[in-house]
């Protein structure tokens, strides 16, 4: 008996790893690459990291909707093609290091580590930047680091930064972050009220910012001293 429990078990586990990932090639497929994103590395990467480890139990059957997911304590894992959208505008090289104002669960992160040579990512919360350390464990992610502080005065003794991703909504650009953004480098961040924001691509350019519009969105807000 206890071998056909631990062989249904087994089976039950990998009957659910494929539903997963058939819903993940569906995801890739309907809210990504339908919507306009064409970087193969990135389509690559949202393909193989598992969304699902990254929501509490009871979103997992909905880990792979077209929508942000509760993750606790006021938190949102942000929408699928949204992830996708911010990681294509930062347009990620093999030898960046990159900046990450909300960890969150995690799973920007660890899209972005797939991409990039180090993350380094901040977490206000420190109940999250431990579920966010336990999820990246369980990939065996080893050139990502979780910081518990205020995201909005950046992380001074690791910069400068390649790319920075704000995954919070800010009233402005934080000065720590633009200070802290390389010549040549980008950040991706939403800008606005409460209730609404633009995607903002800031652009470094012979020390001066450069600021384009890529569409409007609606994230949690940015707690700290630059922030709300």
């Amino acid at each position: 008996m206890n071998y056909f429990f631990e062989n249904n078990k087994s089976l039950h586990n990998e009957f659910e790893n494929k539903s997963y990932e058939s819903l993940r090639k569906w995801m890739v497929k309907s809210q990504i690459q339908f919507r306009g994103i064409t970087n193969p590395k990135i389509i690559k990467t949202m393909l193989e990291v598992p969304r699902h480890l990254f929501v509490p139990e009871k979103y997992k059957s909905q880990a792979y909707e077209d929508t942000p997911l509760p993750i606790g304590y006021g938190q949102t894992i942000s929408q699928p093609y949204i992830v996708a959208l911010m990681t294509e505008l930062l347009e990620p090289q093999p030898q960046d290091v990159v900046l990450e104002i909300g960890t969150g669960s995690g799973y920007q992160a660890v899209i972005l580590s797939k991409l990039v040579k180090e993350v380094h990512t901040i977490e206000r919360i420190k109940e999250l930047a431990e579920f966010a350390k336990q999820n990246i464990k369980k990939l065996n992610v080893n050139n990502v680091y979780i910081y518990v502080k205020d995201g909005t005065e950046g992380l001074k003794q690791k910069a400068p930064f390649d790319k920075i991703i704000v995954t919070a909504s800010a009233p402005d650009i934080p000065q720590p972050l633009i200070e802290q953004l390389k010549e040549g480098g980008k950040m991706v961040i939403p800008i606005g009220t409460t209730h609404f924001q633009t995607l903002k691509l800031v652009e470094k350019i012979n020390n001066k910012i450069k600021i384009s519009n890529k569409g409007g969105c609606i994230f949690v807000k940015l707690i700290g001293k630059y922030g709300w």
